[in-house]
């Protein structure tokens, strides 16, 4: 139904726009390229493709269907009169909704038929690994730093399944993992006693009549055999390791190992033979693909299917938790309950309260907002020569500061829009010195009301000014970019191929400031486009310095931290700016929905979760950004439920 909504308001939109012309069905190539080649085609062909961009190949109209987001950007700058740029003749009112009518209804039209990411398989990322672990057996295992580094993905986290490599050091990492794990389980007497609550012996007259009876009658049952004890502790833990029911052949293979190790030691007495032969299968399971790999079998049909209970389990619990999921979401599953959305919307709502959600908070803010650096003493942030406040202890404070904040917001404040501007902050007595503010005492973060919205919100965070710094100086370009992508979603072009970097002599930035350089600097035409988005944007935020301190100089020179948004809104400094950013909710919207997506489904977004996103913003919008809504949503939305077979071939079918 939401789905529908948002196709006839997009319609509804277009027939506003020009009853006319929304009426008929352009053809794109008797309408649409003709405009294209008349406005478009100059700067943006083969042989010149300003910011990147060539809408020359587009020859035909599944090539605009392959790339759809590109073309929604394409639309979205000819709507809002960015393209063509204002020293290029406008558009006509006749080409200007050819474009966008023109387009929209071709990619409106593709959308009609939904069509679900492709099916998922992919290893556990690091963060993953630790955890599942940890929630597996109880052992806590540094797996980020024990492993080889992963990348991140297409949508910027790493659980994304193209940076999930497997190579043969990592599977070697992987036993010597497994080994290690297990042997701290086994020296663990209260952690194993957990996995494996039985003290398995045979009494001596169990022992003698399983060797003397089978003389007598070939169908006598074993009396208290090992298997049967085995089978007892050995299947519910490769069940919750495979996110799964097992399998006959699993079972049989589990038990064909655990009787090889345990005839292979005659002379241990029990209960330690039979726990050292437990070990050894744990140790097997710990290294399966069935463990290390997010699993969701292929579908048989060609149409979308619904992901098994099994897999949307799993689907639910890495997302919210970054772990397995647990007992209660393994009983659902295994009734074939989890298709009931009124299930589902429980189930965010026991698993956002569950402190196990602080994780998603951690790891999916930390990489949106790329303050993860903050943890790396190599990353090349503020140096500590010229900045000898900015210490780990510093850093690692304000990492802790935002990932905290985001999750009040997420569980307690329940208000996306806080993350733009807010009054309060989470700090403990040497992050609010090392700010200059008063009155906060002891090591433990808390919430602390501030007297003044400047340090409010991400923008105010140590961790982001950080981040988008030098390691000697601020960078206005810097800042101002990241806030259009990290906030806005949106990007700038790439900067032309010849473009002049700004100076970096010393005297020069002490005696005119970086705001005068920039000024210089974006006075060539070449770079003047992208640099009036970018530069009022982080010189707004130029009050804070690349260590996150507050400064009221930069050199020699006064810091002026107003500006003109490209838009022709003014602001005074940073709190001004904040409050122009809170009127870009549409941008905000969506930007969360297709970073939230992108998080849940382990992949990058494309073309073909466009109505689900659009869907999601519709719910932030409608309902005060509230995040249980909006995650509940998700959860329920057709990318994060269903998928396909053979995806990626039926997307690469138009060449």
């Amino acid at each position: 139904m939401p789905a529908m909504k948002a196709c006839i308001f997009l319609l509804f939109s277009l027939f506003a726009l020009h009853p006319t012309m929304a009426q008929e069905t352009l053809d794109y190539t008797q309408d649409i390229i003709p405009v294209l080649r008349k406005h478009c085609y100059n700067c943006h062909n083969v042989g010149n493709p300003k910011g990147g961009v060539n809408l020359e190949r587009y020859e035909e109209e599944g090539r605009i269907i392959k790339e759809g987001q590109l073309w929604l950007k394409v639309v979205d700058m000819v709507r809002t009169k960015e393209m063509p740029p204002s020293n290029k003749p406008s558009l006509n009112e006749e080409d200007y909704h050819v474009l966008v009518d023109g387009i929209n209804g071709i990619l409106i039209k593709s959308l009609e038929k939904k069509t679900p990411g492709k099916v998922i398989i992919r290893r556990l990322s690091h963060t993953e690994y630790h955890y599942t672990v940890l929630d597996l057996t109880g052992i806590s295992y540094d797996a980020a730093n024990r492993f080889p580094a992963d990348g991140s993905g297409g949508g910027g986290f790493d659980n994304q399944g193209g940076s999930l490599f497997f190579t043969p050091l990592k599977m070697e990492r992987y036993y010597d993992a497994a080994e290690e794990i297990v042997t701290k389980l086994y020296a663990d007497p209260e952690k194993w006693q957990q996995l494996v609550p039985i003290q398995y012996h045979q009494k001596l007259w169990q022992r003698f009549l399983n060797w003397l009876l089978p003389k007598f009658s070939a169908d006598f049952k074993p009396i208290n055999p090992p298997e049967a004890a085995a089978e007892s502790v050995i299947y519910p833990f490769a069940g919750k390791a495979f996110r799964r029911l097992i399998k006959v052949e699993e079972k049989e293979n589990f038990m064909a190992l655990f009787e090889k190790v345990y005839q292979s030691m005659p002379d241990d007495p029990n209960p330690q033979r039979f726990n050292k032969s437990v070990a050894e299968v744990f140790k097997a399971i710990l290294i399966s693909p069935s463990f290390l790999y997010k699993m969701e079998e292929e579908p048989v049909v060609n149409d979308p299917v619904p992901l098994s209970d099994f897999e949307l389990a799993s689907r639910l619990s890495f997302f919210l938790w970054c772990s397995m999921p647990d007992d209660e979401l393994f009983q659902l599953a295994v009734q074939g309950k989890l298709q009931d959305e009124g299930v589902l919307e429980q189930q965010v709502s026991r698993m956002l309260e569950d402190p196990k959600s602080l994780r998603f908070s951690e790891s999916f803010v930390s990489q949106w907002l790329g303050i993860n650096k903050l943890k790396d003493p190599n990353a090349p942030l503020a140096e500590l020569a010229r900045f000898p406040q900015f210490t780990q202890d510093i850093r690692e404070a304000m990492f802790r500061e935002t990932t905290a904040f985001f999750h009040h917001v997420l569980t307690e404040r329940k208000n996306f829009l806080d993350l733009i501007s807010s009054n309060y902050s989470f700090l403990n007595e040497e992050l609010a010195g090392y700010y200059g503010i008063d009155g906060v005492e002891g090591e433990d973060f808390r919430k602390v009301a501030l007297a003044t919205p400047v340090r409010g919100g991400l923008l105010g965070m140590g961790s982001v000014q950080a981040v988008t710094s030098l390691p000697t100086r601020t960078s206005p370009v810097l800042r101002g970019k990241w806030v259009l992508e990290e906030i806005l979603g949106t990007s700038p072009p790439p900067p032309p191929p010849d473009v002049a970097e700004l100076p970096e002599d010393e005297g020069l930035h002490k005696d005119l400031g970086l705001k005068a350089l920039l000024e210089r600097h974006r006075s060539d035409p070449a770079c003047q486009s992208c640099h009036e988005k970018m530069d009022p944007l982080g010189l707004g935020l130029e009050n804070f310095g690349a260590d996150g301190k507050w400064r009221e100089s930069y050199g020699n020179v006064p810091i002026d931290p107003s500006g003109v948004l490209a838009t022709g809104e003014t602001f005074e400094g940073p709190a001004e700016l904040k409050r122009l950013l809170l009127e870009e909710k549409e941008k905000f919207a969506r930007n969360i929905s297709q970073k939230s997506l992108s998080f849940a489904i382990g992949r990058s977004i494309t073309f073909t979760d466009e109505m689900a996103v659009r869907e999601l913003s519709d719910v932030l919008m409608e309902n005060d950004f509230n995040p249980d809504l909006f995650i509940a949503e998700l959860v329920k939305s057709y990318p994060f439920r269903m998928k396909i077979k053979d995806f990626q071939k039926k997307v690469n079918e138009i060449d």
